[in-house]
């Protein structure tokens, strides 16, 4: 039996974990598997790496030895690896382009913009609540392009191999049944709005949560928020009557629904597009962002509400340059 990477990993796992244990489970393994396999890695090297206490495990003389090599070889593999795979991909099917989304009103005109730039393209598409796990799967070779969001003070951070481009910063808007009171106005102030029963994304990566409450603690109120919920489920909440909450401008109403700007504007959310440096579509990033610009303001223009707000505030939510 040869000494493989995959040794080398499980060795690093059970330093970090500190017990066969810990490290069990953070290998998906039994523990019985893994103290076996150790086993066998300690007799392949000739020596035993750890001394087994009650506490959990720590490295032998010989142990340590073995665990720098291995942490000084593991990350340059792991990049070879990355940038072999990179490669390979870029050559192999140029024209497979994967697209991830938030909750975002750009990833049609993505698709579409996409579809034009590269018309022999397989182009597939999948949504998620949270644009963190997306920007992995830019950085890992998993999708090629995505559709993302942030908000003012939590803005993304591109992974080594992304380019993010910011399309615009828009205002965030309420979101009311058509019955509430405050939906016959042209406007809602936001310290009015907190009193009310709230419906609202659960806490997550996408931190989405913890902006709206940076709002809410201006006005020196908390909401009471009974209800969790994101996307349609979110919306019937609020047409029941039940709860308010906050959607992005663009929102088309729907029966029983009303959006209303928040007056002062004191919430935005910014869109985002996002690909691989070295994909398919960055030769193609400016053509693509005047595209999905183009197809934004048409969207802009289908919210009566959000057209009567840009025409009051003709210097904000522009598109970026």
């Amino acid at each position: 039996m040869d000494l493989e990477l995959r040794h080398l990993r499980v060795v690093c796992a059970i330093e970090d974990a500190g017990s066969l244990t810990r490290a069990a489970t953070a290998l998906s393994m039994s523990q019985p598997a893994l103290s076996a396999q150790l086993r066998r890695i300690e007799t392949m090297l000739g020596g035993a790496l750890f001394d087994r206490r009650q506490a959990g495990v720590v490295p032998t003389g010989f142990g340590e030895l073995v665990l720098a090599r291995a942490r000084a070889i593991l990350p340059g593999v792991d990049g070879l690896l990355a940038d072999a795979s990179r490669v390979t991909r870029h050559l192999d099917a140029p024209h497979r382009v994967r697209v991830g989304s938030v909750g975002a009103p750009l990833l049609g005109h993505l698709l579409l913009a996409i579809r034009a730039s590269l018309p022999g393209a397989e182009v597939t598409a999948r949504c998620g609540p949270c644009p963190a796990p997306l920007l992995e799967d830019l950085a890992a070779g998993r999708l090629e392009a995505a559709v993302l969001g942030d908000h003012p003070g939590q803005e993304l951070s591109p992974p080594d191999g992304v380019e993010l481009r910011p399309l615009v910063t828009a205002p965030v808007f309420a979101l009311l049944p058509s019955a509430h009171p405050l939906a016959a106005r042209e406007e809602v102030e936001l310290s009015r709005l907190v009193e009310e029963d709230w419906a609202a994304p659960r806490p997550g990566s996408d931190r989405t949560r913890e902006y709206w409450s940076s709002a809410f603690s201006l006005t020196g109120r908390r909401p009471r928020i009974p209800y969790e919920a994101e996307g349609r489920q979110l919306i019937e909440i609020v047409r029941a009557g039940l709860a308010v909450s906050l959607c992005q401008a663009t929102f088309i109403e729907v029966p029983g629904v009303t959006v209303r700007p928040l007056a002062g504007d004191p919430l935005w959310y910014r869109h985002v597009l996002a690909w691989c440096a070295d994909g398919p579509l960055a030769a193609h990033g400016d053509e693509i962002m005047r595209k999905v610009g183009a197809g934004y303001l048409a969207g802009c223009a289908s919210s009566p509400v959000y057209a009567r707000w840009r025409e009051r505030h003709p210097r904000s939510a522009q598109l970026a340059r």
